[in-house]
């Protein structure tokens, strides 16, 4: 009997342990389904729970350690365009399939579903607006939508957008983030990388201001063109910036490459970039920097000599 009272006794006892450990685990799933609902949020880098709203705030920086985690399009325009003043250009554009491509499923497929989840329909978006009133014309690239790989949409759109530059007279600032040439398109994809830096060329030409910001990850075509063509160069702190990938470096030289190779330091360190801006200080860098670069009047001189009138007191 005594046996029977204690086998009972174990196994009420492992009952309840097992109890404990399943609800322990469903106490768990519910305080990670809290935190991914977006009221908290977790550094990638140090660990530390944030306010979600409290970062937003500080403009998706880390306040513990500086990290500066990944923000959209939207974000980006929010955070640099004075309010009201946003107004987008060439949001018809949309990307076409030229040479059927197909990998694991079809690039017209790839391309449908990412419009559907993201509600963008390619990997950048441009317009013209104010910083701080001062007018100017932004692009923001997006690396949710493939990598914020560049086709001829981007290309098209960029392009579109410096000219519109020029011809208004306004500097040009692009927001840079890209995986590089978006294989699905091909030499299409490629020959954009001479579209927009031809377009860059004529822009320098009229004597008017070009400031790329680069963001993690900043590598492939875009690197090797319209990334590296500014006439001052911004990077954010910590940014991947490159142009092959690390492990491609590393078996081409069989050399084990330094812990900071294509980090923004490193850049500045060997002259690439021209300085690294806090996320938290860029709009009042550009606005500093676009005030200081505004274009000379294109109006003879002569003609505003014309358009003086003398006062009675200088007349006499």
């Amino acid at each position: 009997m005594a046996n029977n009272e204690e086998s009972r006794g174990l196994k009420s006892l492992l009952d309840w342990f097992a109890n404990r450990r399943k609800s322990g685990s469903t106490n768990l799933e519910r305080q990670e389904r809290e935190i991914a609902d977006g009221l908290w949020h977790k550094c990638p880098k140090c660990g530390v729970l944030s306010y979600t709203k409290d970062l937003r705030a500080n403009q998706m920086v880390c306040v513990e350690c500086g990290h500066h985690n990944r923000v959209d399009s939207d974000e980006r325009i929010r955070q640099l365009i004075d309010n009201n003043t946003w107004r987008p250009i060439d949001e018809h554009l949309r990307p076409t399939d030229p040479l059927q491509f197909r990998d694991r499923k079809l690039y017209s497929d790839r391309l449908r579903e990412m419009e559907e989840k993201l509600g963008l329909v390619d990997a950048v978006k441009t317009g013209l607006g104010e910083i701080n009133g001062l007018p100017m014309a932004l692009g923001v690239m997006d690396f949710r939508f493939m990598g914020g790989s560049m086709g001829s949409v981007v290309g098209e759109k960029l392009t579109r957008l410096i000219e519109q530059a020029t011809q208004r007279r306004y500097p040009v600032v692009i927001i840079c983030t890209s995986g590089g040439a978006r294989m699905q398109e091909g030499m299409l994809s490629l020959m954009q990388m001479a579209k927009i830096s031809a377009a860059l060329e004529r822009h320098r030409q009229a004597k008017l201001l070009y400031i790329p910001i680069l963001t993690n990850p900043t590598t492939g075509g875009v690197t090797a063109s319209f990334a590296m063509l500014g006439d001052i160069i911004i990077a954010e702190p910590k940014a991947t910036i490159g142009f092959a990938g690390r492990r491609v470096i590393e078996q081409t030289l069989r050399e084990k490459l330094p812990e900071d190779f294509q980090t923004a330091e490193d850049l500045l360190k060997h002259g690439f970039v021209d300085d690294i801006v806090s996320r938290t200080q860029l709009k009042k860098t550009l606005a500093q920097l676009i005030a200081l670069h505004q274009p000379i009047p294109t109006t003879h001189p002569m003609v505003l000599w014309e358009t003086m009138s003398l006062s009675p007191t200088a007349a006499e």
